[in-house]
């Protein structure tokens, strides 16, 4: 029996006055990989982009602590255009499960290169600084097991001295 609540969404849809919860669409090359069961993917919810321009980078780095952010090391990277979006959904396909670390990147004007302008995000979203750019492995890996999760970030850019979300209103 529905509650009075989940009746009167439902009357609502049926009426026209309030839109059913939207889903998110998986975009990216591994896209597919995400619908799989038996595939060892992860889904990487992005919000808080400052505009929706440039390119955004997903990287997944492996459970040897070493090689997290070292220059090549990433186990799965995928690049997708921004086009006025922001938040976005990304599939990361995996070699296998266990611990891994997920950073992103916003190139805001997609030059390729790293810009003050430019914003980043990690699993588990750390506090970051112009001193503490880089978190350690253990304050970002997740495990990703059958049941491929959902791993929310939340971008931040560099805000005068600091690196912080973008203050809600200037997001949108």
């Amino acid at each position: 029996m529905l509650s009075s609540r989940a009746l009167l969404a439902s009357l609502a849809i049926a009426a026209g006055t309030l839109a059913p919860p939207a889903v998110a669409e998986v975009v990216g090359a591994d896209a597919a990989a995400c619908g799989d069961p038996t595939a060892a993917s992860v889904r990487v919810h992005i919000t808080g982009f400052k505009n929706g321009d440039g390119t955004v980078r997903v990287q997944a780095y492996g459970s040897n602590p070493a090689d997290f952010l070292a220059t090549g090391k990433w186990v799965r990277r995928v690049e997708v255009p921004l086009q006025g979006r922001r938040a976005l959904d990304v599939c990361l396909r995996l070699p296998g499960f266990g611990a891994y670390a997920v950073a992103v990147r916003h190139d805001a004007n997609a030059n390729g290169k790293s810009d003050w302008n430019d914003g980043g995000g990690f699993s588990r979203n750390p506090k970051l600084s112009l001193f503490h750019l880089k978190p350690a492995f253990a304050d970002v890996a997740v495990s990703v097991n059958r049941d491929a999760p959902t791993i929310p970030i939340v971008m931040r850019y560099r805000q005068g001295f600091s690196i912080a979300p973008v203050p809600e209103a200037a997001a949108r």
